[in-house]
């Protein structure tokens, strides 16, 4: 009864706090699919990373909040609708409701299948902009957790050293913990540039931050 009364605690005070969150409140207002579309925005606005012309390849994009932000960043009028100056390729493990100009792919970017797919639906062309929003699905072992989220930016940086320009950047989600070192790492030996930052928009209590490395060492 008592682990009962505690998991009910904690989902009534998560409940309040989201219902209650700015970031939820302005996402329903704006029309994003989640308060995470912010992060990005705050990132991007913050750094200048997003043009018009871009191909932006977005990872871990469901439910499609990021690709809704970036679809209207590429908009040469900043709508949800009609015209884009630029490509979107979305790939996730999990479906997504379609987006208007964004080009989906059901995947798992851990396997090669969906890394072909990828690489097909490019077009032989490169990115300019990777985004990456995927986490490991959580055993609450934090050896185990760690482990897979090192390697999800491994093989996202993998994934840029072939198919990003030499100038382009990769924006992607991490965590404080055992493995932040050895993401970081991994980070400055593959960019020129590297730069942490955790948008207003990430909770306080969370241990995300995000990475973003610029220019590829080549």
């Amino acid at each position: 009864m008592k682990v009962r009364t505690k998991s009910s605690k904690v989902n009534k005070a998560w409940l309040h706090d989201h219902i209650n969150d700015p970031y939820v409140k302005q996402a329903q207002k704006e029309g994003y699919r989640a308060r995470a579309a912010y992060k990005l925005k705050e990132i991007d606005e913050t750094l200048g990373l997003i043009k018009p012309g871009h191909l932006v390849v977005d990872l871990g994009s469901t439910p499609g909040a990021w690709s809704q932000y970036v679809r209207r960043r590429l908009s040469p009028t900043g709508a949800a609708q009609g015209d884009l100056n630029g490509r979107i390729i979305a790939l996730d493990i999990l479906p997504m409701e379609p987006i208007e100009g964004v080009e989906f792919i059901l995947g798992d970017f851990r396997e090669e299948v969906a890394m072909v797919q990828l690489a097909q639906t490019l077009q032989a062309r490169q990115a300019d902009v990777v985004v990456s929003d995927m986490a490991p699905n959580l055993t609450g072992i934090e050896s185990v957790d760690a482990a897979r989220g090192v390697h999800l930016i491994e093989l996202a940086i993998e994934f840029c050293k072939l198919h990003l320009k030499s100038e382009g950047i990769l924006v992607a989600k991490v965590f404080h913990g055992s493995g932040y070192n050895e993401v970081l790492a991994m980070f400055k030996s593959a960019f020129k540039t590297v730069k942490p930052l955790k948008p207003k928009a990430s909770r306080d209590r969370s241990s995300e931050t995000f990475l973003i490395g610029k220019s590829l060492k080549r």
